[in-house]
């Protein structure tokens, strides 16, 4: 009888320890908190209005004004939880860096979890010591460099602000190329194959610390304050000519 109790007792004790140990579960209940009001329970996404500050959030509420998460693997999960995109502080803003306040551990539940709705694409296994620095350099000036600038510095496109990619790993480069976040496009392994995405990634990490032998770098930002300088020196050398001239016009 004793060690009947024994045997239940202790399967008691490590039952929710079990429980807890699977991320699936844990994801579940991290995502009823954080994700279900704007992608509706299950990831299935509606057009139902996001449920209020003041009202509990369960599994079972079919709400939500987000896109269906169904299918978009762990890909999808993984770059906008460590990028701090999500959870959005307000919705219909566009996704941001921020402050990642999920730890390691939860992103992982939550990325388990959202993989866990349907058979999707998992996470990129970029290799940038394989690809060339040189074709990086023109496959990013031909795709990306209209947004975020040749060097990888951001930039301004109608309804949106590319963001730098200073910040950026490697892998996180890869699933943007991949996923197309907010007004950026898809680029499918047809568009873009794996060996050229490890020459892109290779690029981005060269634009962070690039070598700026024989110029002046004026920040990485590109041609507007290249051009304020040029204007700068030009206007000065252009009014200290028009001084020169108007004094020896006076001596005349």
């Amino acid at each position: 009888m004793k060690r009947a109790f024994l045997i239940t007792a202790l399967a008691v004790l490590c039952f929710p320890l079990a429980a807890a140990a699977d991320p699936v579960q844990q994801g579940y209940h991290l995502y009823g908190r954080y994700c279900i009001s704007c992608h509706a329970a299950g990831g299935k996404g509606s057009a139902g209005r996001p449920v209020g500050a003041g009202r509990l959030r369960t599994q079972g509420q079919d709400t939500g004004i987000g896109p269906s998460l169904i299918g978009v693997g762990a890909l999808a999960a993984d770059f906008y939880l460590r990028t701090g995109y999500m959870p959005l502080p307000h919705v219909g803003m566009q996704p941001r860096r921020r402050h990642v306040f999920l730890t390691e551990g939860e992103i992982k539940a939550l990325t388990a979890y959202v993989a866990s709705l349907g058979p999707g694409p998992a996470l990129p296994r970029p290799r940038p010591e394989r690809g060339t620095l040189t074709h990086g350099y023109h496959l990013f000036t031909e795709r990306c460099a209209g947004c975020h600038q040749v060097v990888a510095e951001g930039g301004y496109v109608t309804g949106a602000l590319p963001p730098p990619l200073e910040n950026a790993t490697p892998t996180q480069v890869a699933e943007a190329v991949r996923i197309g976040p907010y007004v950026m496009p898809t680029f499918s392994k047809k568009d873009i194959s794996d060996r050229e995405l490890d020459s892109i990634v290779r690029y981005v990490e060269y634009a962070k610390h690039p070598d700026d032998r024989g110029g002046w770098a004026i920040g990485h930002i590109g041609p507007i304050p290249e051009g304020f300088v040029t204007w700068f020196i030009g206007m000065t050398a252009l009014v200290a000519v028009c001084v020169v001239i108007g004094k020896r016009l006076q001596r005349g």
